[in-house]
């Protein structure tokens, strides 16, 4: 499995070029706002507390923050981190996406945008997400499956090109009261066509 050094420096040497990709950098005023619609849809009102977990460079960090909710963010990638504050303020920091050092409890959403893949035990952070969560809290996962290899070195982690919604789901059910899937296939999203499997997952405790 690799070890959280080799992804953390994979993905600060990431974190110069990460916005370029439209749907991470979200500067196409169409990608932002396809994004900022989804987001309310997901997560309905204002006042929700909010953990952003693989924030990158904070981008829906900022959405959510304009949507009226409070919003932390974490990433492993210092480079990230900084990113995402000159964004969304100080309340990004540098943690373990995967066991965010949060007590149990805390937030009303934890969101995670393309980051399972790179965990080297997803199943282990569902689980410490879900119990982040107060009665009546949701995950809001957005994953996919991909055409590239896990970043770093090593052999792998277990979903190192992205989980199908179908498996995602069956991992998911057991642990939560209910679980919803819908495919992400909006260009809009993304800024272009897309081929490859995209969704979000909505799971509710």
């Amino acid at each position: 499995m690799l070890e959280t050094d080799a992804i953390a420096a994979y993905w600060n040497t990431a974190a110069a070029t990460f916005d370029a990709e439209p749907d991470h950098g979200l500067r196409s005023p169409a990608v932002r706002a396809a994004w900022s619609a989804r987001l309310r849809n997901w997560i309905p009102g204002a006042g929700a507390d909010v953990l952003d977990v693989g924030c990158g460079t904070g981008s829906l960090a900022l959405l959510l923050t304009e949507h009226g909710h409070r919003v932390i963010g974490m990433d492993l990638a210092p480079a990230m981190v900084a990113a995402a504050r000159r964004k969304a303020g100080d309340r990004m920091v540098v943690a373990d996406a995967g066991a965010p050092p949060v007590r149990d409890g805390r937030v009303d959403v934890v969101l995670a945008r393309h980051l399972l893949w790179t965990l080297p035990n997803p199943l282990a952070a569902l689980r410490r997400w879900i119990r982040l969560l107060r009665p009546g809290g949701h995950l809001v996962l957005v994953e996919g499956v991909w055409d590239v290899p896990n970043p770093g070195d090593g052999p792998g982690t277990p979903w190192e090109r992205g989980v199908p919604a179908t498996v995602l789901a069956d991992t998911v059910a057991p642990l939560v009261a209910r679980v919803h899937t819908e495919h992400l296939t909006d260009p809009a999203l993304w800024g272009r066509v897309v081929h490859d499997e995209r969704y979000v997952l909505l799971a509710h405790i």
